[in-house]
């Protein structure tokens, strides 16, 4: 009986480690194939679902409950109008957007008991890479020895003399926040760093015992429009007699973590079906919009990007 040679074994072994790793890399890329067009398929699911949901509260839009026109905001990429979303009776607003600016807001506290003394505080690091400040400001915020008015401090951003606070309207001690001013920061802080000093002047005493003690509130926006695919929903309930729509109050979702419009979301009609570009007329001429999604989760691999089109027309300001 014939054996192999050891040359013929390895070469043996040789070819069926390339068979078997031909057959397993076919496998891996049928899996991650099957893996990609799945998520492709669900990012195309979420974003009809979105677009059908939208498309029926638009076309329902009406005045909202604090007297303002149906549409607010007509934008490329974003929307506001004012419509009954859940059936509740009462008017929402309502705002669809790509996602183009992220804000933030970031609390710390300092305090002294010395004298005349002293604290700082900085922040660093809050910007998403690749974002570009938009605006940045600080409250700033005592309690303390400030019943009189020698009794004060002065408030610095990166060595820059923002203000002073409790030269007048201030307690002694009083147990809770006062003096509240706003600063506008947004030059200081345009280097993603801002570090802040609260200096009190010397007839501030360690009577509380801590002579201050100080809150800084930083809060800043940012524009993301380079980065961010997602389209989110916003929505804010009325509230309060008048009614009102707080901004602070709006709840955001996002519905699609993957559009790529290079083209406007948002297209907007007169009533004999002219596009309107004209911002002004947007608002009071619009009688029917187009809505044009691009869905893609990865640009640099098949399938191609999933286009979403539709057209609506908002019943209540087509006879207007």
């Amino acid at each position: 009986m014939k054996s192999f040679t050891l040359i013929e074994t390895i070469i043996t072994i040789f070819i069926f480690s390339l068979a078997m790793g031909a057959i397993f890399g076919s496998i891996f890329m049928l899996y991650r194939t099957h893996g990609y067009t799945f998520e492709q398929s669900l990012a195309m699911d979420e974003a009809r679902k979105g677009i059908e949901t939208m498309v029926k509260e638009i076309r329902m839009a009406k005045e909202g409950e604090n007297g303002a026109y149906p549409i607010e905001y007509a934008g490329d990429k974003e929307f506001i109008f004012y419509s009954d979303i859940d059936g509740d009776g009462r008017v929402e607003r309502v705002r669809y957007f790509l996602a183009q600016t992220n804000s933030g807001t970031l609390t710390q506290e300092c305090q002294t008991s010395v004298k005349g003394g002293s604290c700082s505080v900085s922040f660093s690091n809050f910007l998403t890479e690749g974002g570009v400040l938009k605006s940045a400001s600080v409250s700033v915020s005592v309690d303390g020895d400030f019943g009189a008015s020698t009794e004060y401090a002065e408030v610095f951003a990166d060595g820059q003399k923002l203000g002073n606070i409790c030269q007048s309207g201030c307690k002694d001690c009083a147990g809770a926040w006062q003096g509240t001013q706003t600063f506008d920061v947004t030059n200081l802080a345009s280097d993603n760093s801002i570090s802040f000093l609260i200096d009190t002047t010397n007839y501030v005493d360690p009577l509380c015992p801590y002579s201050m003690k100080a809150k800084f509130v930083f809060s800043f926006t940012e524009d993301i429009s380079a980065l961010s695919h997602e389209f989110k929903k916003g929505v804010i309930k009325p509230t309060g007699s008048p009614p009102t729509y707080p901004l602070d109050q709006e709840k955001v979702w996002t519905l699609s973590s993957y559009v790529r419009n290079t083209p406007p979301i948002f297209e907007y009609f007169d009533k004999n079906g002219n596009k309107i570009e004209d911002y002004p007329a947007r608002l009071k001429d619009t009688k029917m919009m187009k809505v044009y999604l691009v869905v893609d989760v990865n640009p640099v691999r098949t399938p191609n990007a999933y286009e979403l089109v539709s057209f609506v027309q908002l019943r209540n300001l087509k006879e207007e």
